[in-house]
């Protein structure tokens, strides 16, 4: 090769590389780079808890507070973005029973999107890949979107307002503002999320490392804005995955619930963490170093929160309690027969109950007993996968103020 040749070879090869280095450093930091101390802190109380909450009751119950958990974070995350769906719609909806108003049912199909997909996230039926990849994020987009009504596929140009379509799974190709915030061109994505799962990918950060960097990842992703639309469903069914990879989230509990119930804070803090870099002080990257750590923090105080949130409504003790509460007014009230408490008693302690057991627990002959157990059925108080499956508590919105209250809004 002659040298002329090699002098345009390296020259290419450097001025490929340069926009990298600018690109990379734009988003910098990726990590907060101060106060580690405290967000190790931070970390071990969040690991300490939800261990503390994984352990509180049976499989089969927790499948079914799963389930109901679902329902809320949908319900929590839907209401950032100004979606007010009804718990009891979304519960219809999950039962294929729409509404006639166009828009309310449309909202109802946004909801059953993001259960569904919730629940292959839980499952394990994603992509056997890092979280933080590219692949798994537009999966993410691309199920959830594919699940939408047609109105819903649809973004508005900021700059033309004309409506462009939303492709399930496909990065933007035009300019957006969100805001204040003016996120990275569209050609430049590409080189973004590759930094973005450089930086986050489970495999590159220590185990106490990688909580810190789920926050993080929370406010980059929504920092790039991928999409044109249905970015803050992602990153938070992103952030779902990653803490489920780390083995601190569960079914039990929702970050957007907290998220939600702290709306202002949550957009103040994403916003801080938007700024650039405020002086010496502040990092050495293009944004604010201690905006990223204040998000940060926010994050996981906001995750130590909810899981405290749900330990309290799951002390066992206190959730049979209010299950025997509610179980002996409907008895009284003749909404439910008699022998229904023996039943969801065994459910609670046990977690899945053999329905051969019926007669044995209720001790009614086995005609009798089975008239018990279908009433629990029928009512979703009990819960199977077939009808010679054992069965397991259910959590019916009837019974979710009584059971589970303030859990989220269901009147």
């Amino acid at each position: 090769m002659q040298l002329t040749d090699i002098y345009y070879v390296n020259l290419k090869l450097i001025s490929a590389f340069i926009p990298a280095i600018i690109m990379t450093y734009s988003m910098e930091p990726m990590l907060p780079t101060d106060k580690n101390e405290q967000l190790a802190d931070t970390v071990i109380e969040l690991t300490s808890c939800t261990s503390a909450l994984a352990g509180k009751i049976q499989k089969g119950v927790q499948d079914g507070i799963s389930d109901l958990v679902r329902s809320m974070n949908c319900y929590y995350s839907n209401l950032i973005e100004g979606h007010n769906t009804h718990p009891r719609d979304i519960e219809r909806a999950l039962h294929d029973n729409y509404s006639r108003d166009a828009q309310k049912r449309t909202f109802q199909e946004e909801a059953r999107a993001h259960i569904e997909l919730q629940k292959l996230i839980e499952q394990k039926e994603a992509p056997d890949v890092d979280p933080t990849s590219g692949e798994y994020i537009r999966w993410l987009h691309r199920e959830f979107c594919s699940r939408l009504p047609e109105d819903l596929l649809w973004a508005e140009n900021p700059d033309t307002k004309e409506n462009i379509a939303v492709i399930p799974g496909e990065y933007r190709t035009t300019h957006v503002q969100v805001g204040r915030h003016i996120p990275p061109e569209h050609e430049r994505i590409e080189a973004y999320m590759k930094r973005f799962h450089d930086k986050y990918s489970h495999e590159n950060l220590s185990r106490s490392q990688y909580p810190i960097a789920v926050a993080a990842a929370h406010h980059r992703l929504l920092w790039i804005h991928p999409f044109i639309d249905g970015n803050g469903r992602v990153t938070r069914l992103l952030s779902h995955a990653m803490l489920l990879k780390c083995g601190i989230g569960s079914g039990l509990w929702s970050i957007s619930r907290g998220l939600a119930r702290n709306s202002d804070a949550y957009k103040a803090a994403l916003a801080k963490a938007d700024s650039p870099r405020q002086g010496d002080l502040d990092g050495r990257g293009a944004l604010s170093a201690q905006g990223l750590f204040e998000f940060t923090l926010f994050f996981l105080e906001t995750c130590i929160d909810q899981v405290k949130f749900m330990e309290s409504l799951l002390q066992p003790s206190e959730l049979l309690r209010r299950i025997t509460l509610y179980t002996t007014d409907e008895i009284d009230a003749n909404r439910l027969p008699k022998g229904s408490l023996e039943l969801l008693r065994e459910a609670f302690l046990a977690g899945e109950v053999a329905r051969g057991a019926a007669p044995r627990l209720t001790g009614y002959q086995e005609r009798q007993a089975r008239q018990v157990l279908s009433k629990l059925i029928e009512k979703g108080l009990l819960v199977s996968q077939g009808p010679r499956a054992p069965v397991r508590l259910g959590f019916p919105l009837d019974v979710v103020e009584r059971w589970l209250p303030n859990l989220y809004p269901v009147n």
